[in-house]
């Protein structure tokens, strides 16, 4: 991909959007408070993991709804969790 060079006139036009933000004050507090979201960490991949699979197992042998329903709840969470931590690992 070849990159090019901004002209002058974008150059002006970009300075310009750029001080017209700069002096939005509502705009620069809210910048400055995001801040990221938090990152799973192994530990707590490896337990919401491993109470999944303790719920599903004892959901199968139970048939018990509750224990059903609990797994519902957690397998989503665990899933999002361990998705989020792969990507974190392949970015590098």
């Amino acid at each position: 991909m070849a990159t090019s060079r901004l002209s002058d006139q974008e150059r002006r036009v970009l300075e310009e959007i750029e001080r017209a933000l700069s002096r939005d004050r509502r705009l620069d507090r809210r910048l400055r408070t995001l801040s990221p979201p938090p990152r799973p960490r192994v530990r707590t991949a490896a337990s919401l993991l491993a109470v999944s699979v303790t719920l599903m197992v004892t959901g199968i042998v139970t048939s018990e709804p509750g224990v059903i329903w609990a797994f519902a709840a957690v397998w989503p969470v665990t899933l999002c969790t361990v998705f989020r931590l792969l990507c974190r690992w392949t970015k590098g």
